[in-house]
């Protein structure tokens, strides 16, 4: 329990050092915890803003062992607690950045920040989630993002990203307020990424709708 008590570091500017000790530390989360199935879309969790953490105990530290577990399976680079049935406003991410450096971390209440317009150049790649399995389409997105929020024994945090991991960050951020990524799609880009997902077969354990 020591590790799960330990405060994130953060450098001169006030970010958090999510850089550091990424294997070690996603090690341990995940052989702490148990894999748990993914809900996909059309489960109504997924579908309304998630309630804000206010319990930082053991309770959620276990948890969070579990999404890192679960991420691990689902072979995913970030992961709402929502994506695993719980009404929680928490996400882990394991993600590289466009210069191929992990940042691994945990944020709880997240909150984007406003960007100011010479921050906010978009990037159009490919977009996935573990929630719309076998489906990808490409969004949109600043490719630079700040979060803000509290780490796991509710301290404030502030986390930023650049390019993939800018991405992860609002990805993430969207699904504990009830987005999934092809809520922004247009009508027919997220009928067809619904098409892709209906075709493909999920290769990690998935939680059926009824």
């Amino acid at each position: 329990m020591a590790e799960q008590q330990a405060a994130a570091r953060v450098d001169d500017e006030g970010f958090v050092v999510d850089t550091e000790d990424c294997e070690e530390r996603e090690a341990a989360h995940r052989e702490r915890g148990t894999s748990r199935p993914i809900t996909v879309v059309g489960n109504p969790v997924l579908h309304k803003e998630c309630k804000d953490v206010t319990d930082f105990g053991d309770e959620l530290a276990a948890l969070v062992d579990d999404m890192f577990a679960s991420q691990r399976t689902a072979e995913g680079v970030g992961l709402a607690a929502n994506q695993i049935g719980v009404d929680l406003k928490v996400f882990v991410y394991d993600c590289p950045d466009d210069q191929g450096v992990r940042h691994t971390g945990v944020v709880c209440n997240p909150v984007l920040e406003e960007l100011a317009p010479e921050l906010r150049a978009l990037d159009d790649s490919n977009e996935g989630c573990l929630s719309v399995p076998t489906a990808y389409a490409s969004l949109a997105r600043p490719d630079y993002a700040v979060v803000r929020g509290q780490d796991l024994q509710g301290n404030a945090i502030r986390v930023r990203g650049t390019g993939y991991f800018a991405r992860c960050l609002q990805h993430e951020t969207d699904h504990l307020y009830g987005y999934l990524y092809i809520d922004r799609l247009s009508k027919r880009e997220r009928k067809d990424a619904l098409r892709q997902m209906a075709e493909g077969t999920p290769r990690y354990p998935v939680v059926a709708n009824d």
